[in-house]
């Protein structure tokens, strides 16, 4: 691997276990045993090397959604496909995360945003319209509404303050309100299927 890309997947690595704003470039350069010298080479700053490793991780979020849409059985099928890869996302990242890059890595944080509301609401609403052509979701719901309604509730599990961080975990959030939607938008036979991935689930 290039030397650059360790310092970059390095800071990934740091930031999404400590928050951005607590990890500094003298630690980064220390865990991969180089001199902080040798990351300014590559980066200028700080807020560059957060704008790469944001790169990396839309990157990374793509090729798993074209995976997903790719292996899964049917629309209910993805859905809890991409829940189980947003709560492996969430039980490695610092609860912090998301706020130091809104407060203090401006560039990176709106590179992120116009990526969901472009890419994840495409993907949202490709997966709407396969539920309705496969017969589990109803046929009357507004997939345009709707998949803003998707993306608007599942990153307000991120927001500490609006779900009273600590009461109940991330994962148990992100759990209601994937039930909630799924069983809003399924039509009597996605009722059916949505229970038997569940009881699925549940053996696992």
């Amino acid at each position: 691997m290039e030397v650059q890309d360790r310092i970059t997947y390095k800071a990934h690595e740091l930031f999404m276990r400590f928050g951005i704003r607590s990890v500094s470039m003298d630690e980064i350069a220390a865990n991969l045993g180089i001199s902080k010298k040798t990351i300014y080479q590559f980066y200028s700053d700080k807020d560059s090397l957060v704008d790469n490793v944001i790169n990396i991780v839309i990157a990374e979020n793509e090729t798993v959604c074209y995976q997903q849409a790719t292996n899964c059985k049917d629309a209910v099928h993805e859905v809890f496909l991409a829940l189980d890869h947003v709560i492996e996302m969430l039980a490695n990242m610092n609860p912090s995360l998301m706020y130091d890059l809104e407060k203090y890595h401006h560039n990176a944080f709106k590179k992120l945003t116009e990526h969901k509301s472009k890419f994840f609401a495409a993907v949202i609403k490709d997966n709407l319209e396969r539920g309705k052509k496969e017969g589990l979701y109803r046929e009357e719901i507004n997939t345009d509404i709707l998949a803003q309604y998707r993306i608007t509730t599942t990153f307000l599990v991120l927001d500490a303050i609006a779900f009273h961080y600590g009461k109940y975990s991330l994962t148990e959030i992100l759990q209601e309100i994937t039930d909630n939607f799924l069983h809003g938008i399924a039509s009597n036979k996605g009722q059916k299927l949505i229970q038997k991935y569940k009881q699925q689930r549940l053996k696992k």
